[in-house]
């Protein structure tokens, strides 16, 4: 069976449409519903039904595209990895990620990716976190960056950093002189924080919640910037992961003082979709990632326990 009908009939069933997956190969449309006809043929099943408007796939069609999409997917992986074994990357490697993680960082990242590999393409997309999700299920990013990644049938997980929570306010603020503080400090405090679908929004509950601390929510905002922006006015203060603040702490437009006697960080993963082989390109991109010193997981500090040195202030927190 020639490997260009397999692609014909899963960019049909992809695409829902023979028109589309026609010129997505570079045919005419009689000629694509011709192939898949003949593969039917071979096959002495019918795999569409043409009848439905929109076509729809049997029982036996549903099953043959699964096992066929995976068996395409590990041979032109095969084939990508065979051409990186005697020549530079040169792959392309489409990342969607959610907007906190960044767009400064991963400029630097892409950058130092593209020095060692220059015949690369890196293509990144900012989405919301439910879309970066189906990007990645549906193969149409490579990968993900989600924060408190999660795992399921169709996604697979690869950890790649913590990010330690900090309490942000105005340098205006009473908390700004402060080297550390205690939840409890939070208790009764305006605070600017996250809506309350976010995941980020219940673990921040649950730990406010575990150590008795009412705060006065103010504010509720769905992503990182907007929260930044009210607690740069002192509408509020906020808990945020520290690298998300770390240019508005060095501008000296926020104060960012580290928590004492709890250790609350932001998981950041990498998500890439179960069963696809990635290509030589996007593996060193992930390696890249994962091998950013300054990522390195460190032993946990001991839980509920104040540091045994005096952290820096809220100026002066390390990059």
């Amino acid at each position: 069976m020639h490997f260009k009908t397999l692609q014909v009939f899963c960019d049909v069933v992809r695409l829902g449409s023979f028109s589309k997956a026609a010129a997505q190969n570079g045919l005419s449309q009689s000629a694509a519903s011709q192939m898949v006809h003949q593969l039917e043929q071979r096959l002495g099943v019918q795999l569409i039904d043409r009848s439905k408007r929109p076509f729809v796939l049997t029982e036996e069609g549903k099953v043959y595209y699964e096992e066929t999409r995976v068996l395409l997917e590990k041979y032109f992986a095969l084939e990508n990895r065979i051409r990186g074994l005697h020549q530079a990357l040169s792959g392309r490697v489409h990342v969607v990620s959610i907007y906190s993680v960044g767009l400064h960082h991963m400029n630097q990242y892409i950058q130092q990716f593209l020095a060692q590999f220059p015949k690369a393409n890196i293509r990144l997309e900012y989405l919301h976190p439910d879309r970066v999700y189906r990007a990645v299920q549906r193969g149409t990013a490579d990968l993900g960056l989600v924060s408190y990644p999660r795992q399921s049938r169709a996604i697979r997980v690869i950890p790649w950093r913590e990010e330690p929570m900090v309490v942000v306010c105005a340098p205006g603020h009473r908390f700004a002189s402060a080297q550390r503080l205690p939840l409890e400090a939070l208790s009764g405090e305006p605070v600017v924080t996250f809506d309350r679908n976010l995941r980020i929004r219940r673990q921040i509950d649950r730990q406010l919640h575990r150590h008795g601390v009412e705060p006065d929510v103010v504010m509720e905002f769905d992503n990182i910037e907007t929260i930044k922006r009210a607690i740069e006015i002192d509408a509020g203060v906020g808990i945020l992961p520290e690298p998300t603040v770390r240019r508005e702490v060095e501008s000296g437009t926020l104060c960012a003082v580290p928590l004492e006697g709890i250790r609350l960080v932001r998981p950041i993963g990498i998500i890439v979709r179960r069963n696809r082989q990635l290509g030589p390109t996007a593996e060193a991109f992930i390696r890249l990632l994962q091998n950013d010193p300054r990522w390195k997981q460190a032993e946990p500090a001991p839980q509920d326990k104040p540091p045994a040195e005096p952290a820096p202030s809220c100026s002066a927190l390390p990059r």
